[in-house]
């Protein structure tokens, strides 16, 4: 007798598949695996091969790899196709796990492509090995991003080291030493150099002056590339690599490289010494600047000697130091021009310029590097003799006297000749300050107009 409770279980139990249904749903999850291993494969890398035990390609994804089609890869050895023979050549003889090995491959156009591969070994049922799998990316692209990712970020860091530098820096020696050294550093050089060139000199090598060297010593003068090196572009030439240190499209100088072992430079060197010019030649703009902001504080801005101020603190400390030392040599001149007003109202205040910077070149051509030449304003200026006596003062002061003479027509009045009269100051151990020093010099100087100008006098020794 067959309870209802038995039939109600017997009614929703499933029925057991016959063989034909199992069949189906045994094949339907194979293709299903095999896909889905297919889709992991595919994810995983940019193609899957394999190897018999000859290395012969048998099997290559189907939509092939490295520009060629599968079936030109299939029966090809797998090792012919690396850039390099020895490079990696075990992956496709994998008899061991092998992961994450970087090769270069030629692709069917001729160039090299880098990948990464992972093989693993194929045993058979006896465990005799007859070839190896694996699968290949390439990364070629992504490598080279990665590279120019480094460059960049060298480059950033090379360009915030020299700015720093120079920022940093106050005497301008010190900022291109500065930036030399991290040039030299940052590109890996056995030596840098880096050269400036005087505003509105050509872009020669005659005119090159050396501002800055960190590294070893080299003979920079002899370097093949320097008349190329005012071209557009770093240049290399064997261990050397140069580029112009341009600034608003001009050259205010140039840096220069010297490799260690005498290697060449590589293409990525070449292109961060551009970056790296282009911020020297700034920084060397700013220094021309700032020098010529200095020596505009220094100077006279008709003549190009020095000013009043510049003047008395130089004579300063050239006057106790004379007065230091046991010879007590050197002299102060005060000079003063004759009938000068004349010359602008004669011949208007553009002659007057042109009588003042005459006799400027006067002052500056019979004078030594050692000594010092100033206007002090209008027609006035002064001289200091370093180490003169009272006979070589004399001396100079005559030669003086004869040069100006010659400009004697600019006043345009033969009765009243263009002149200059001369008081001497020589260092007396006597006077008591600076100021009583030129003070004497500047009484010799009008005893000298009131003996008829065009004259020279010595002041009296301090009292």
């Amino acid at each position: 007798m067959i309870r209802p409770f038995q039939m109600l279980r017997d009614a929703t139990r499933p029925a057991q598949p016959d063989g034909e249904l199992f069949d189906r749903r045994l094949q339907s999850a194979l293709i299903e695996s095999r896909q889905r291993y297919k889709d992991l494969v595919d994810i995983a890398g940019d193609f899957a091969w394999e190897t018999d035990a000859a290395g012969i390609l048998v099997f290559v994804s189907p939509r092939g790899a490295l520009g060629y089609a599968a079936t030109e890869l299939i029966g090809r050895r797998a090792d012919g196709l690396l850039a390099d023979l020895d490079d990696n050549a075990a992956l496709f003889a994998a008899q061991e796990p092998l992961e994450n090995l970087q090769l270069w491959l030629r692709r069917a156009d001729g160039l090299s492509a880098c990948l990464r591969a992972s093989a693993v070994p194929i045993y058979d049922a006896d465990g005799r090995w007859h070839g190896a799998r694996g699968i290949c990316r390439d990364i070629t692209a992504a490598r080279a991003r990665d590279a120019a990712l480094a460059r960049a970020d060298l480059r950033e860091r090379l360009l915030g080291h020299i700015l720093r530098a120079v920022r940093d820096s106050i005497e301008p020696d010190e900022m291109l030493t500065a930036a030399a050294t991290a040039t030299a550093r940052g590109l890996g050089a056995a030596a840098c150099v880096i050269l400036r060139v005087p505003q509105g000199s050509a872009m020669t090598t005659s005119h090159f002056t050396m501002a800055a060297h960190a590294g070893s010593e080299v003979a920079w003068q002899d370097a093949p590339l320097m008349q190329a090196i005012g071209t557009e572009g770093p240049v290399a030439a064997g261990p050397w690599l140069a580029a112009a240190a341009r600034y608003h499209g001009a050259a205010h100088g140039a840096v220069l490289l010297h490799s260690f072992d005498n290697r060449p430079w590589d293409a990525d060197a070449i292109a961060l010494l551009g970056g790296v010019a282009d911020h020297l030649g700034i920084a060397i703009a700013q220094i021309e600047d700032r020098e010529r902001l200095r020596e505009l504080s220094r100077t006279d801005g008709l003549t190009g000697l020095l000013n009043r101020r510049t003047f008395y603190d130089e004579v300063e400390r050239r006057w106790r130091r004379a007065r230091a030392g046991e010879s007590m040599a050197g002299a102060l001149v005060y000079c003063d021009l004759d009938n000068f007003k004349l010359v602008n109202d004669n011949a208007g205040h553009g002659a007057g310029d042109e009588a003042l910077r005459r006799v400027a070149r006067i002052l500056t051509e019979l004078t030594r590097g050692q000594d010092l030449v100033s206007r002090l304003g209008g027609d006035e200026f002064a001289l200091w003799l370093e180490g003169a006596d009272r006979a070589g003062a004399e001396s100079k002061a005559a030669a003086i006297l004869a040069a100006v003479a010659e400009l004697g027509a600019m006043s345009g009045d033969p009765a009243r000749p263009f002149a200059v009269s001369l008081g001497i100051a020589l260092v007396d151990p006597q006077d008591a300050d600076l100021d009583g020093f030129f003070a004497r010099a500047d009484g010799a100087m009008y005893a000298a107009k009131q003996a008829g100008k065009g004259q020279v006098a010595f002041a009296e020794p301090a009292a």
